[in-house]
């Protein structure tokens, strides 16, 4: 099974639009003046979801732009029956978008559940964009999200001249969409404290989010629902209460199954960030993705690719998300201070600081694989000796 690939800085996976019917290409957009750096996802895949709701004569469910079966199709790609060709988003198992795209359709709130790098956030956003029209009504999950982000606030300039109103009541992306039937998102609900994670309960439940303060509530209208993000690999996580676990539908969303579909997502997204960061495009660089991907493989499963040498892992994950953080760093180094072309020398660098998170343990972890293994494989010398290069 493999992972889509997710947009952010770190370095996340997607599919590509530009040069397909239908498409947008993120590099046109991103040179027009005054262009936004990154775009939301209806802004940046208008064409294919404009095409797909043209051409979607399936049942919808309230407020939903699209239908289930839509939906699906603009995350997994296809080609419509006019010849509109809708890139895939998400690169895996078909059932589990459609799993995740059912469970929206249902009063029950979604959990993409995943370690770090597998596209959470991308999907996430997608299924949002795809279902409301509208990726925007975010909570950001920190340990420091208090009740109101999930809740509501208040205008303490009117409160103090007016006393509590409507009219005082700053709304939350979750409150909006409640009143709206559009579809939230919290990303990181992990994160949150676990008494302000308990906020959701009633929500979720219920339906309603009661304003003690007025003597009110807001009801959810059809088509609210709420997709949220987690994963249990970073420090400070805050596990979620039974009671809320229960409220969700769990999707885990798994790390790429095979060497070439983990080449593949980083090719796909790589493309695109270098077009919407004026890059050139690397023609030559697969072997060099394909060498990317294999040692982060490697060194997070702790085997050889030929299943012959055991390995440690490092302390970091190694996600897809980081390899293609690594390409597109290397493609720029390539692109400012080198040929062009994507060599050995523009990616050591950027492996090394993926790899070697602790600089004690994880330093001799990447010194025992580079002698034991990049050394001795057959046509990696000049890979070997870029890596022990900035590694001194």
């Amino acid at each position: 099974m493999t992972v889509s690939v997710e947009p952010t800085t770190t370095g996340t996976n997607a599919g590509t639009s530009a040069g397909t019917p239908g498409g947008v290409s993120g590099g046109a957009a991103a040179s027009e003046p005054g262009a936004a750096l990154r775009p939301h996802a209806e802004q940046s895949f208008a064409a294919e979801l404009t095409a797909l709701a043209a051409q979607d004569d399936r049942p919808r469910p309230a407020r939903w732009k699209l239908s289930p079966w839509a939906v699906a199709t603009y995350l997994l790609g296809g080609t419509l029956p006019d010849g509109t060709v809708i890139t895939p988003k998400y690169v895996g198992p078909r059932r589990i978008v459609e799993v995740a795209v059912t469970t929206l359709a249902t009063d029950r709130a979604l959990l993409l559940l995943g370690v770090p790098g597998t596209a959470k956030t991308w999907v996430s956003e997608h299924l949002a964009a795809a279902v409301s029209g509208d990726s925007t009504l975010l909570v950001q999950g920190t340990a420091g999200t208090p009740e109101e982000a999930i809740r509501y606030g208040w205008n303490y300039a009117r409160l103090l001249a007016h006393g509590p109103s409507r009219d005082a009541l700053v709304p939350s992306p979750v409150m909006r969409a409640m009143s709206e039937g559009m579809t939230a998102r919290v990303e990181e609900l992990t994160r949150i404290p676990a008494d302000v994670q308990d906020t959701l309960i009633t929500i979720l439940s219920e339906k309603t989010l009661p304003i003690p303060e007025l003597g009110d509530e807001v009801q959810a209208v059809r088509g609210f629902n709420l997709i949220a993000t987690a994963n249990d690999r970073d420090r400070g996580v805050n596990d979620l209460s039974s009671a809320l676990r229960r409220r969700f539908n769990t999707v885990v969303l798994p790390l790429p199954e095979s060497p070439d579909a983990e080449v593949e997502i980083v090719s796909r997204r790589v493309e695109q960030l270098g077009r919407s960061l004026d890059l050139p495009a690397a023609p030559d660089g697969i072997a060099e993705i394909r060498r990317v991907v294999t040692v982060f493989r490697e060194l997070r499963d702790g085997v050889t690719a030929d299943g012959r040498t055991k390995l440690k892992s490092p302390s970091g994950t190694l996600s897809t998300a980081e390899a293609i953080s690594v390409v597109t760093n290397g493609l720029a180094l390539s692109a400012h201070f080198g040929d062009g072309v994507l060599r050995p020398a523009d990616v050591a660098a950027g492996i090394l600081g993926a790899v070697v998170r602790d600089p004690a343990a994880d330093r001799v972890i990447w010194q025992e694989y580079l002698e034991t293994v990049v050394r001795e494989r057959e046509g990696w010398k000049d890979f070997y000796r870029a890596c022990r290069e900035v590694s001194a």
